[in-house]
Formats: C-alpha cells, sequence, structure tokens
C-alpha cells in the first residue's frame, strides 16, 4: 500500500504577548476526529528531528503541532546562546508552563483534532518541557520524554499529574545521571502518577535524533531510537483505548 500523504503547514499562536511560530501535519485518511500530539524541539529550536517525526506521526494517523518555545526569530545560533535560554526556561518554569499549555491550546483548537486523545512528546529540551506539561496537571492523556532533563525547581504535587508518561532515558548520558532518575522516580511515586521510565544501554543524550550534534556525550543510537518510538506507539495505544 502507498504511504498516506502528509501535509505540513505553518501555524501562529500566542502565549499571552507572545507570537509562536509552529507547524501542523496531517494525513490524508478518513475525516473526522483524530488523536493530536504536540511535538517539541530541542535546545536549538524547531528543526529537522520534530519536522521528521511530526510527519512519522502524521503517517500513522495522528494530527501533529510542532511546537515554538521561542519565538519568531530567536532561536538561539550558538551553544552559549542555547544554554542562556535553556537556563533562562529552567529558572523560570511558570514561563516555561505557559509557552507549551498554549501549544496544546493550539493543537486542541484544530477541527480534526479529538481533544479527549491528546499527547506531547518531547526530545531534549523538549523532554523536559514535556514533563512540566504533566507536572502542571494539563488535561493530556499521554506524554513522552525522549533523553530529556529530569530535575524541576516546582516537582509534581499529590495526585496533580493527570498524563500517563514515558520517560525515554540513556544509560549513558552525562546530563541524566542515574541520581537524577532516582529523584524523578521519588517524585512520580510521591505524586502517585502513572509512569514508566526505560532506560537505554549504551546510549547518550539526543539518542533518538538522528541530527545530533557530534560532540562528546551527544549520539544518535539507531537501536535506542528505534525502541524508544516502538515504546512510545504502545504508550499510546494503551493510553487512548
Amino acid at each position: 500500500m502507498p504511504e498516506p500523504s502528509v501535509s505540513i503547514e505553518p501555524l501562529q499562536y500566542r502565549a499571552g504577548e507572545v507570537k509562536l511560530s509552529g507547524f501542523v501535519a496531517r494525513g490524508d485518511g478518513p475525516v473526522g476526529a483524530r488523536p493530536g500530539v504536540v511535538v517539541v524541539h530541542d535546545a536549538w529550536g524547531v528543526g529537522e528531528n520534530v519536522k521528521m517525526r511530526a510527519r512519522m506521526l502524521a503517517e500513522l494517523g495522528f494530527v501533529a503541532l510542532v511546537a515554538d518555545l521561542y519565538g519568531d526569530g530567536n532561536a538561539p545560533r550558538v551553544v552559549d546562546d542555547a544554554r542562556a535560554k535553556v537556563g533562562y526556561f529552567k529558572s523560570n518554569i511558570d514561563v516555561l508552563r505557559r509557552r507549551i499549555i498554549a501549544a496544546l491550546e493550539a493543537l486542541t483548537a484544530q477541527a480534526d483534532v479529538d481533544g479527549a486523545r491528546l499527547a506531547a512528546i518531547g526530545y531534549c529540551f523538549g523532554g523536559t518541557t514535556v514533563l512540566e506539561l504533566a507536572r502542571a496537571g494539563a488535561d493530556c492523556a499521554a506524554i513522552v520524554s525522549f533523553h530529556g532533563l529530569l530535575t524541576t525547581s516546582k516537582p509534581a504535587t499529590a495526585r496533580s499529574v493527570k498524563s500517563k508518561l514515558l520517560v525515554c532515558t540513556g544509560a549513558e548520558d552525562p546530563m541524566v545521571p542515574f541520581e537524577d532518575v532516582a529523584a524523578f522516580q521519588q517524585e512520580m511515586r510521591a505524586a502517585e502518577a502513572d509512569c514508566q521510565t526505560i532506560i537505554y544501554s549504551g546510549a547518550q543524550h539526543g539518542f533518538a535524533n538522528p541530527f545530533s550534534s557530534k560532540v562528546p556525550g551527544i549520539s544518535h543510537n539507531v537501536d535506542a531510537d528505534r525502541r524508544s518510538w516502538a515504546a512510545m506507539r504502545a504508550h499510546f495505544a494503551e493510553a487512548f483505548s
């Protein structure tokens, strides 16, 4: 069978007064309410990996919205700028949460999206971001973090997490040491959250991004990428059933 045709269209939306520029990908399948997924970029802003993932999701029958956390023309160009922007949001969690909630609302506003079947996935900084969406108590059935940082200044409170969570992390990720994984699991246990964590042996930071920078500690891992995507699909199937 031929693969479904996918359209990718720009989408302008706002978080308060901040103008944000994302993309919506959808396939040519049957008309009707479809499950929707927000896809969140890494520290470098909207790039090839999240666009590719949105297309892959659209081919599976989802409506996928590529979120923009930075706003028009504000994506970093050099490492120091990327670190500064991530640092700003990590120090201003409420601002970050408003940005990702705005993306979820923009997805929900799409006429062909089923508001009862919503999900969010993110890579690196995006993985960190979708976990903040969960901690904020968003009405999102499923959330998946791919090699995101797990620490936060505003931990989840008891029964505040409404989403089923899947955290995919690398055993050799220098940015997510085992003590952070253990602390995150304790946080989710205290919050009584439905959360599973998968640790991929041999995988470093960026394992699910074939466009990752080739620097020490960051590398694409074909097996971990394939396995984590399969785990995401199973996670969605359970959450949307």
